[in-house]
């Protein structure tokens, strides 16, 4: 099985993608102990992508893929977008982000996740990008997921948030899903894997 490093220590986010990659007959492993990350402050979701993807690739002298991903908020203009994980302060917990969004945004209204997915390696550089349509839910339900997922409810689930839903069906339909599928097509497709 081919593998590579995630630009992250997020452990959240190192489960999603190893779900989503053992079906192409790939892996990840999350970035060793140690390697510092730039600090992710490009204007857009594939600047902070790169940032990560080409920092993490020096350092480990190997092929790296790196997301950035958030929330848009119609309600907000498309905020909080790439200051998502950042949005309730510097150092604010998904707790503290999630209950600012749940202050600003009304229920009912649209909320889009957007995931960009970046990979540096021996062959170049390439970005691949996925994104999910929801609504902000009335309150926040579920256990399952984490960041925004108690009130994103995705419009494939109706009743439901992407933290209710089984990993299954999460992977079916999420942004950073999507961004991962296009990535390890076109990996696949061009003889790397």
């Amino acid at each position: 099985m081919a593998s590579l490093t995630l630009a992250t220590q997020n452990a959240h986010k190192v489960d999603e993608l190893r779900r989503l990659l053992v079906p192409f007959g790939l892996s990840v492993a999350p970035l060793p102990p140690g390697i510092a990350l730039p600090p992710e402050d490009g204007g857009s979701y594939s600047a902070n992508a790169l940032l990560k993807a080409r920092a993490a690739a020096l350092a480990v002298g190997g092929p790296v893929i790196a997301d950035d991903s958030g929330v848009e908020a119609a309600a907000l203009g498309g905020r909080p977008g790439v200051h998502s994980a950042r949005y309730a302060g510097e150092r604010a917990s998904d707790e503290e982000n999630l209950r600012k969004l749940i202050a600003e945004v009304p229920p009912g209204t649209a909320l889009r996740y957007v995931c960009l997915l970046a990979y540096v390696g021996e062959h170049g550089e390439r970005l691949f990008s996925g994104d999910c349509a929801g609504t902000m839910a009335p309150l926040p339900r579920g256990t399952g997921g984490f960041g925004y997922d108690p009130v994103f409810a995705p419009v494939q689930f109706p009743g439901s948030t992407m933290a209710e839903l089984s990993g299954a069906q999460k992977d079916a339909i999420s942004h950073r899903a999507g961004a991962v599928r296009a990535f390890a097509r076109w990996y696949l497709d061009a003889g790397l894997g």
